[in-house]
């Protein structure tokens, strides 16, 4: 026993910030962002809230399955911090949707919805749940340094959401993690203690990262998961339907499809529009097809994502309610 998704949602700011509009604050242009990455604009929080958007994606996937949230047996939200640090963005999702189950947040940064299909599949294996909610949702412009042009140019705010039920559309799934934080990381602020004697204190929390780090490691990794999955599954790249991948970088993205010899068709992207959204860009472009119809019941599916950690993740379904 797997799961089956019934359900998908998504919700992003209202305020979209183009490139056009970040050259006034920082030096770059639309040229130098879209060669590099691909992304022309991204949508940033200014009077919501994180947990605004990730309630609107909530109800999405909810009404999208036909599913009232007292159905609900368990709720996972992935974010790298939500509105708080406690209580959990999970808990307050719960009580904005009026649930009555078990709540709480996965933190594996860009691979966080993947991870959480691995711990929901667990939860349906052992006969513990029957319907899940997981929302990933992310507030990445909170973590920028606004005049650096080499991260703030890259990352978006957003929430997806997905519906889960016991079912039997797993075909894959797998998770890896390479312990490594300097390639990507974020640093604490939360001021010392009398006591504190280390001198770690950082009064900026501002995101770093080693692009060419992360590429290399983007790459390689996906690919090697395309292999090993299909290959658990008992299919071929060929097979597969749709690659539903990280949207982190155009490059990426195209590298890794010329590696499996694979049609643009089968990749669709949305990163033009919403950047980097962290473990919430596999499923706002998993709600985006969904709600466009471009699922046949059958067909074959493959997202994968990696990110911060550095963590990885890969999952095969077949989608059909």
């Amino acid at each position: 026993m797997s799961f089956t998704i019934i359900g998908t949602g998504r919700s992003v700011p209202p305020l979209a910030v183009k490139n056009s509009d970040l050259s006034k604050i920082v030096e770059t242009s639309d040229e130098w962002i879209t060669s590099r990455t691909g992304i022309k604009e991204r949508r940033v929080l200014s009077g919501e809230t994180l947990l605004d958007i990730s309630e609107k994606a909530a109800l999405a996937a909810l009404k999208n399955s036909g599913t009232d949230a007292k159905e609900l047996d368990l709720i996972l939200c992935t974010t790298l911090q939500g509105d708080y640090i406690t209580p959990s963005l999970a808990c307050m999702v719960m009580e904005r949707l009026g649930a009555e189950c078990p709540a709480f947040d996965i933190n594996a940064a860009c691979s966080g919805f993947i991870y959480a299909l691995d711990l929901a599949s667990s939860y349906f294996e052992t006969k513990r749940a029957k319907k899940i909610l997981i929302v990933s949702a992310e507030h990445l412009s909170k973590f920028l340094d606004w005049s650096d042009r080499r991260t703030c140019v890259l990352f978006g705010d957003g929430a997806g959401a997905a519906v889960l039920k016991a079912g039997e559309s797993l075909l894959a799934l797998s998770l890896r993690a390479k312990g490594n934080y300097s390639v990507l990381n974020i640093p604490s602020n939360v001021p010392p203690t009398p006591f504190d004697v280390s001198g770690g204190y950082q009064k900026k929390q501002f995101l770093t990262m080693n692009g060419q780090e992360i590429y290399k490691f983007a790459v390689t990794t996906v690919a090697e998961d395309v292999i090993s999955a299909t290959k658990k599954a008992g299919i071929t790249a060929d097979d597969i339907d749709y690659f539903l991948l990280h949207q982190a970088n155009g490059r990426i993205i195209d590298a890794v499809r010329q590696r499996m010899n694979q049609p643009e068709s089968k990749f669709p992207v949305n990163l033009m529009n919403y950047g980097n959204t962290s473990s919430a860009t596999v499923p706002i472009l998993l709600d985006e097809l969904n709600s466009e119809n471009r699922f046949k019941k059958g067909d074959l599916i493959f997202m994968s994502a990696f990110g911060a950690g550095l963590t990885s993740g890969v999952c095969i379904i077949k989608w059909g309610y």
